[in-house]
Formats: C-alpha cells, sequence, structure tokens
C-alpha cells in the first residue's frame, strides 16, 4: 500500500512539474523566453501572410469598377421575375383570405413608386438612354405607380384579384448597358381556341430606355426598377383551368431561346382562379 501510494505521490509531482517546474522556471516544458521565442515567430509569420492578404486584395481592387462589374460574360442576359413571388398563383376569387397574401405583397412592391416619392426624381427624355458617365451622383428617373394604371392598386386596391381578373408585376434585374429592352408575353394552356386576353401596363409591355443604364449601388442610390404590370382577363371560362404564362424580354442581342436555360431571359409562371 505504502508502494502504491509513493508512486501516485510521485506521478502527481512530476505533472506539476510539467505545468510549472519551480526549479527551472519552465512552463509547460519551456522556459518564459522560449515561449517570447515562438510567439514571435507566430506572430511575424502571420502578419506576414495577413499582410500579403491585403496588399493583393487592394491592387486587386484597385483593377474594379465599383459601379459596373467587370466581367458580364457569365450572366450576358437579363433576368426577370415576377411579383406576387411565387410560381403558382392560385386562389378563390370570392375569399379574400385566399389572396391576401398576393395582395399585400403587391403593395409592399409598389410602396416605393408612389407618386409623392417618384415626384422627387427627375423627368427624363422619352426614348433616350438616361447617360451620365460625368455625373458623380446620378438622377433617377421617375417611375410613377400611377403608371400601371388598373395594376397599380390604387383604383383597386385588390389589384383584380376579387373579380378574378388579377394583376401581375414583372420586374427585371438591374442592366448597367443600354440595350433597348421591351417585353413580349404569350400564354401556353389548355385553351386550343384563343390566347389568353391581357393588358399591359405600361401600354405594350414596352420599358422606355430612359430607365438605362444602371450606374450601381454607390452612384444610383435611389434607383428604383421599371415594372411592367400584367392584367389576366380571365372569363367564367377560363376558371379552374390552369393557365401558363411565359414572359420573354426581348431587346438587341438579348437571348432568351436557349434551351440548356429556361430562366435566361425569361420566366413562366402559372394561375389558376376558381370561385
Amino acid at each position: 500500500m505504502k508502494g502504491e501510494k509513493k508512486e501516485s505521490n510521485e506521478k502527481k509531482e512530476t505533472w506539476k512539474d510539467f505545468i510549472y517546474n519551480p526549479t527551472t522556471g519552465e512552463f509547460l516544458g519551456r522556459t518564459a523566453s522560449s515561449w517570447g521565442l515562438i510567439l514571435l515567430f507566430y506572430f511575424v509569420f502571420y502578419g506576414f501572410l495577413a499582410g500579403m492578404f491585403s496588399l493583393t486584395m487592394f491592387v486587386m481592387l484597385k483593377t474594379l469598377d465599383e459601379n459596373v462589374p467587370r466581367y458580364q460574360d457569365r450572366v450576358a442576359n437579363p433576368g426577370l421575375v415576377i411579383r406576387p413571388h411565387a410560381a403558382e398563383i392560385l386562389f378563390n376569387s370570392s375569399d379574400p383570405s385566399n389572396y391576401n397574401q398576393y395582395v399585400q405583397e403587391l403593395h409592399n412592391l409598389l410602396h416605393q413608386y408612389n407618386d409623392s416619392i417618384q415626384e422627387r426624381n427627375d423627368l427624363c427624355l422619352v426614348g433616350e438612354y438616361t447617360e451620365q458617365n460625368n455625373e458623380h451622383i446620378k438622377k433617377v428617373c421617375q417611375f410613377k405607380r400611377s403608371m400601371l394604371r388598373q395594376c397599380s392598386g390604387l383604383p383597386d386596391t385588390s389589384f383584380g384579384y376579387a373579380e378574378g381578373k388579377p394583376c401581375i408585376i414583372i420586374k427585371m434585374n438591374r442592366v448597367s448597358r443600354t440595350t433597348f429592352l421591351t417585353f413580349h408575353l404569350f400564354t401556353h394552356g389548355t385553351r386550343i381556341d384563343s390566347l389568353l386576353q391581357m393588358q399591359y401596363f405600361p401600354p405594350e409591355g414596352r420599358l422606355d430606355k430612359m430607365f438605362f443604364p444602371y450606374y450601381g449601388k454607390k452612384a444610383h442610390p435611389d434607383y428604383v426598377q421599371p415594372l411592367v404590370a400584367v392584367k389576366l382577363l380571365l372569363t367564367r371560362d377560363d376558371y379552374n383551368i390552369e393557365q401558363t404564362v411565359e414572359c420573354k424580354v426581348e431587346g438587341s442581342d438579348v437571348r432568351n431561346n436557349d434551351d440548356r436555360d429556361k430562366f435566361q431571359g425569361r420566366v413562366t409562371f402559372r394561375v389558376k382562379v376558381s370561385e
């Protein structure tokens, strides 16, 4: 028993000496000067790596334009999105709780397009690009909510959902180049006798040149994207039938028919209304 106790005490002393040896002044097997040299080495080593990384980033950022992406070849075509944000818009026109989420999303989107807010922006020349290469802070062209007329949510706060003729708002991602763009919409559905009737706001679904180009978040802080609203003129014969609508953006050097990328320059959504 005494031998075991003595051996146990020796182990404790060994661990104590390893953590701190009062005779040699070592901590975890190293003296203070040894620890100091190791810490100095790693401080210099990692400081050098951080300096190299910072210098590399500084040189790279100096070659970039803060307003325009340097490389645009991978995503050459503008993308489209719809609001309400849903691939399938299904609702019962006689039940407001069925479509309130869609209506609220449209109101939220159009808040920044209120006429009182847009009147602070500039009136631009229709049909002309608003190029401002020499201006530090770029002016913003007005796009008033009232331009969307029946799909503005002003004369009809339900955006046509209450009457079974819903409005869909389409917007394009921000374009930093001057390419004339226009929307053309058509349908693929179960109706084979005729195309689904629609109304476009602004007329012909056209995005005017004056809203382009976009100069980036810093130079164009108050920029708002132009919109196209589509009112689907559904009749009772169209109820309970899934209608498929495809929207394409067309313009010079814009591709929208690549079978390998179904979302390049186009967007597809489905609408089904019941009562």
